[in-house]
């Protein structure tokens, strides 16, 4: 296992890239007149609330890149968790009800893609392509109604729309010293601690590791290969069927088709913040800089008037120095 230092190292890339993109887009912005707009706290709430989706699903995604395998259903099982929330609360049950449905929706989705990968050992890509098609039908089927299903009004509750605010209220942090950040932040934070300790802490993230990095020698040293992809592809789903909570708490509704495009942005925080597609690296903190990287450009480009094709260019380029950087690595370990 590796040590802290050894750990904290590697998450020195993605960190000094985030402090890059920020001082980039902020000096960007005194330049244009734009008054220092940018580096706000205002801004930092925004960033931070547009990154609770992305976030809280790329912490299960990491888990999952760790172990060598990847789920590009990640983004319609999310969508489909949101439209189980919000059905639920369409036949007059509790907000209560709804997030365990989200989640159990989640949890079920990640054991099927767990059940057919590590059971009929077929590959994750090919298998969670097809599976993505299949729970954005299934969410559809649930909405019927365009593939949206708004609940009666009233049953979202105040506390639950707070999760994505910009402005919370009451402000509850000890502002000024840090920005009030809407409660799905400071959820987001405390998922990343837990999902750190299971790495690094106890068993399972040790097999996680070994499986990542050798699938083959994990299974001679005695891992439990099968059971261990199974429970991490069923940990991720929970995951997101909590992020699939968001676009309930942001527009009142669940949306089957919210999930197109987002699994790229989920599996592109992972990369961007250090994680191996080959499996057996990745860390917490390197993925929670990939996302708000991908959060500060966003609102940057927002920020600056500049076009949407601008920010993925950027994205683009960011990904792709990322695997580079990413393959160099993996040659020197190798030599």
């Amino acid at each position: 296992m590796k040590s802290l230092f050894q750990r904290t190292l590697s998450a020195a890339g993605p960190l000094l890239a985030l402090v890059i993109v920020v001082v980039f887009f902020g000096i960007a912005d005194w330049n244009q007149d734009f008054e220092g707009r940018f580096l706000t706290s205002g801004s930092a709430r925004l960033v931070g609330l547009q990154s609770v989706k992305v976030g809280i699903a790329a912490l299960g995604m990491t888990l999952i890149i760790i172990a060598g395998g990847i789920d590009l259903s990640a983004g319609t099982a999310a969508a489909l968790a949101g439209c189980a929330a919000a059905y639920t609360l369409d036949q007059g049950w509790s907000i209560q009800a709804a997030f365990c449905a989200a989640v159990a929706s989640g949890v079920i989705c990640g054991l099927l893609n767990g059940c057919l990968i590590s059971l009929l050992r077929l590959v994750p890509f090919i298998i969670t392509l097809g599976t993505m098609t299949i729970f954005m039908g299934v969410g559809k089927t649930i909405a019927e109604d365009g593939g949206t299903i708004t609940p009666p009004l009233g049953t979202v509750p105040s506390w639950l729309q707070s999760m994505v605010t910009q402005y919370p209220e009451p402000e509850w942090i000890a502002y000024p010293l840090l920005p009030n950040f809407c409660w799905g932040v400071w959820l987001m934070l405390g998922l990343a601690a837990i999902v750190a300790l299971i790495l690094h802490r106890t068993v399972l993230g040790r097999y996680i590791f070994a499986i990542g990095s050798s699938e083959a020698t994990a299974r001679l040293c005695g891992v439990p290969v099968a059971r261990t992809k199974l429970l991490v592809y069923m940990i991720a789903g929970a995951l997101v069927g909590l992020a699939g909570m968001v676009d309930l708490a942001r527009l009142g509704k669940g949306d089957a088709s919210a999930g197109l495009g987002l699994e790229l942005e989920i599996i592109a925080a992972v990369v961007i913040g250090g994680g191996s597609l080959a499996g057996g690296r990745g860390s917490v903190v390197g993925t929670l800089c990939g996302v708000l990287i991908m959060g500060v450009i966003n609102h940057g480009c927002t920020a600056l008037g500049l076009e949407n094709q601008v920010e993925n260019i950027l994205l683009g380029v960011i990904i792709i120095a990322a695997v580079y950087v990413d393959r160099i690595r993996s040659q020197d370990r190798t030599a």
